[in-house]
């Protein structure tokens, strides 16, 4: 059987990372299945999906990381041909992906004790997003 499902949420942007856990397990709940997986897409060219521990320092070092890997400051092509100023927003999201699976058993996410689920958005503007998520299981 496949549920779809969706999550809604404001973000501020500039690589805010917005804990969806347990968003995410309160759809599996719901949903009625009790064993498979459950799949978040993000509909966006500038956000992704990840697990990390969701505490301040992990959060600090993974958004320090986005800055040393993908700098905000060097220079896009999207930038010179659009001049949005968000290419760096899209090299980011195509690093991370835009989706994430998560197996459950009884009715429950199969996520280890420090590990949460992730949305990181990487625009430099706010946005109302909207995931979407597809439960499939028995």
């Amino acid at each position: 059987m496949v549920v779809t499902e969706s999550i809604s949420f404001t973000t501020r942007g500039n690589g805010e990372v917005v804990d969806i856990t347990d968003q995410v397990a309160q759809k599996v709940a719901d949903s009625g299945l009790t064993d498979g997986t459950i799949t978040i897409f993000t509909p966006s060219a500038t956000s992704s999906l990840t697990t990390i521990e969701y505490e301040s320092g992990a959060v600090t070092d993974l958004q320090t990381l986005f800055e040393r890997l993908v700098p905000q400051s060097a220079e896009y092509s999207h930038n010179l041909r659009w001049g949005d100023g968000n290419g760096h927003s899209h090299a980011r999201a195509a690093l991370f992906g835009p989706s994430l699976t998560v197996p459950f058993v009884d009715q429950r996410l199969t996520l280890g004790t420090w590990q949460q689920i992730v949305f990181l958005d990487f625009d430099v503007r706010p946005h109302d997003r909207k995931l979407v998520l597809q439960i499939i299981g028995e």
